[in-house]
């Protein structure tokens, strides 16, 4: 008899590394820790990967980590056609996920970071009892905008798009890993040894000069967010087991609409953590911690 979890992923000889093959689509993803703990599923943020939770797993003994990699980021597929994305689509991939991997084990706890947050706290508002525990890093709830910038913001998607499909027809440029690593430093203030590790991973390593894996359509404005009365009607009464953890240096909420999200959520800890949006990697023992404490 095939070991069940081998019906869900398969390893890929390095070390960690699995695919999943999804009913639409396939996704890469590591796994740290042995079968016999509770598992956690991880999420990472937009243009990170799975390697964005390595540091954070150091800390969580007690605990076997699944992180994957978004479509389009890593080494995961990336969707097909040629459309916008849409953010929407994330959750579509949670919850096919989810009832695979619940197929054959349990699922502990959602940690999401960044967009996997922004993802894993919309899904746990309208299906809050699928898993116990969900975690939140660097981020409450969905984006939203005023009704009135709907069309702006659909126009100048479209126009991205078009600028994208133009750029394709061009032969793709070549780059070294210090050079891709020097720039998302010297853009993003993230640490260098981090942006190593997310880099590694999102783009080819076969090749002296190398080309980004990554999807380009995800580099494009969503065509649409909702407003706060869309997003209202979501959230308000989440009756989930949350934690957000939050970073002193992340991004700034205005403290009135921080404490609206807060207040959609029936049951959450929020604790604030010294370092910037990235600090399950700088700061990982201390937000390891707080999650060990939550989930204990």
């Amino acid at each position: 008899m095939p070991d069940k979890k081998s019906l869900l992923w398969q390893s890929c000889g390095a070390e960690n590394e699995v695919t999943i093959q999804l009913p639409h689509i396939r996704l890469a993803a590591r796994v740290w820790g042995s079968d016999d703990k509770p598992l956690l599923l991880a999420l990472h943020g937009w243009l990170d990967n799975a390697n964005s939770f390595a540091p954070l797993t150091q800390y969580l003994d007690n605990f076997q980590v699944l992180a994957i990699d978004w479509p389009g980021h890593g080494r995961s597929q990336h969707r097909p056609g040629a459309y916008p994305l849409h953010w929407i689509d994330y959750l579509y991939d949670v919850d096919i996920l989810l009832d695979a991997v619940m197929a054959i084990k349990p699922v502990y706890a959602v940690i999401g970071h960044s967009l996997g947050a922004i993802v894993t706290s919309a899904y746990s508002a309208a299906f809050a009892d699928k898993v116990p525990h969900w975690i939140l890093i660097e981020a409450m709830a969905p984006l939203f905008e005023a009704p009135a910038n709907s069309r702006r913001r659909l126009v100048r998607s479209f126009q991205g798009y078009r600028r994208l499909l133009t750029r394709k027809s061009a032969p793709s440029r070549s780059f070294t890993l210090e050079s891709a690593v020097t720039a998302r430093h010297r853009l993003t203030g993230l640490a260098t040894p981090w942006c190593r590790l997310i880099i590694e991973r999102n783009v080819n390593d076969d090749e002296a000069l190398m080309r980004w894996r990554t999807d380009p359509r995800l580099t494009l404005d969503s065509p649409m967010r909702l407003n706060l009365e869309h997003l209202t009607g979501l959230m308000q009464g989440h009756t989930g087991h949350v934690l957000l953890i939050t970073a002193r240096d992340g991004y700034q909420r205005e403290p009135e609409i921080a404490q609206q999200v807060l207040d959609w959520y029936d049951a959450i800890t929020h604790v604030e953590l010294d370092g910037d949006h990235h600090l399950h990697m700088g700061n990982a023992q201390q937000v390891a911690q707080h999650i060990c404490e939550f989930l204990s």
